[in-house]
C-alpha cells in the first residue's frame, strides 16, 4: 500500500501535461486554471490539516510558490515549441541537474564517496538522456523552434530550482508549505499573464484539473516521503516522465519516427535511472 502512494507522485505529475495539452488553452489560461486548481486543493487540506503556519511559512512558502508558478509556466510554453514527448524528458533532467548541483554547492550533499560517485554518475545519465530524445532522424528538418523550446526551459528550470531551494533553505517543506505556496503560484501566475488577455475563460476553469492533479501528487508524495523515506519516494516520483513522453507520442499525436521513438525511451530510462541514482544519494 506505502509503494501504491509513492506511485501516485509519477501518475499525477506525468499525466499533467497530458491533460493540459488536451485541455488548450493559452499559456496564460493553462498556468493561471492549473494554479487556482492547486490554491482549491490547498485551502480544502488547511483546513483538515490545520498546521501551525509562522510567518516565515507564508513568506518563504509564497515565493517558493511564485517561483514555481514561473517554472511552469514556461514549462507550458515549452510544450507549444517542442512538444510534450521532447520537452518533458530534457525539462526532467535540466531539474534534477539543477536542484542536485544547488543540493551540492548549498547545502553540502553528496558529502560522502558513495555519494558522490552515485551524484555524478547520475548526472552524466540525466545529461545522455536528455541529449537521447533530443534525437532528430532527418537533420535537414531539424525544428525551428528548438532554440526557443530550450530557451524557455532554461529559464522553467530556474523558476523549478528556485521553488525547491527556497523551501529547503527555510525548512517549509511538509503541510506548512501547501497553502503559502499555492498563494503565491496564483499571484505569480496572474502576475506573469496580465499582458496576454482572456486571462479567466472557460479553458482557464477546465485547466483546474491540472491543478487538482499536481496537488494530489504533492499531498501523496508527502505521505509516501513519511511511509518509505525520501530516497524511495524521490525515485519513484521521477517515473512520471516516462508517462508524459510516451503519452505525447500516442495520445497528443506528435511524430516519431520508429528510430526517434528508440531514442525517446533509451533517454526515458536513462533520465529515470539518474533520478532513482539521485534518490539514493538522499539516504
Amino acid at each position: 500500500m506505502d509503494i501504491l502512494i509513492a506511485i501516485v507522485p509519477a501518475l499525477m505529475w506525468g499525466s499533467l501535461p497530458l491533460v493540459v495539452s488536451k485541455i488548450g488553452g493559452s499559456t496564460a489560461q493553462q498556468i493561471i486554471g492549473t494554479t487556482l486548481g492547486a490554491l482549491l486543493f490547498a485551502i480544502v487540506t488547511f483546513f483538515f490539516v490545520s498546521p501551525e503556519m509562522s510567518t516565515t511559512a507564508w513568506v518563504a512558502g509564497f515565493f517558493s510558490g511564485a517561483f514555481w508558478a514561473l517554472g511552469q509556466k514556461n514549462q507550458f510554453a515549452a510544450f507549444r515549441q517542442m512538444g510534450v514527448s521532447k520537452t518533458m524528458p530534457i525539462s526532467t533532467g535540466m531539474q534534477l541537474v539543477g536542484t542536485s548541483l544547488f543540493g551540492v554547492l548549498a547545502f553540502g550533499e553528496w558529502s560522502t564517496t558513495t555519494a558522490l560517485i552515485l551524484g555524478i554518475s547520475a548526472l552524466v545519465l540525466i545529461i545522455a538522456g536528455a541529449a537521447f530524445t533530443s534525437y532528430k532522424e532527418d537533420k535537414s528538418k531539424q525544428d525551428e523552434n528548438i532554440g526557443k523550446g530550450l530557451t524557455l526551459l532554461l529559464i522553467s528550470t530556474v523558476g523549478y530550482v528556485g521553488y525547491v531551494v527556497i523551501a529547503r533553505w527555510f525548512d517549509i517543506n511538509g503541510w506548512e508549505a501547501v497553502l503559502p505556496q499555492a498563494v503565491g503560484m496564483v499571484v505569480s501566475a496572474i502576475l506573469l499573464s496580465l499582458r496576454e488577455g482572456d486571462l479567466f475563460t472557460k479553458k482557464t476553469a477546465g485547466n483546474t484539473i491540472g491543478g487538482l492533479m499536481w496537488a494530489v501528487g504533492n499531498v501523496a508524495l508527502l505521505f509516501a516521503t513519511a511511509k518509505v523515506g525520501v530516497a524511495t519516494s524521490f525515485s519513484l516520483s521521477q517515473t512520471g516522465v516516462v508517462i508524459s513522453t510516451i503519452g505525447g507520442v500516442l495520445l497528443l499525436k506528435e511524430t516519431k519516427t520508429k528510430k526517434e521513438m528508440t531514442f525517446v525511451i533509451i533517454g526515458c530510462i536513462l533520465v529515470v535511472a539518474g533520478g532513482i541514482m539521485i534518490g539514493f544519494t538522499k539516504q
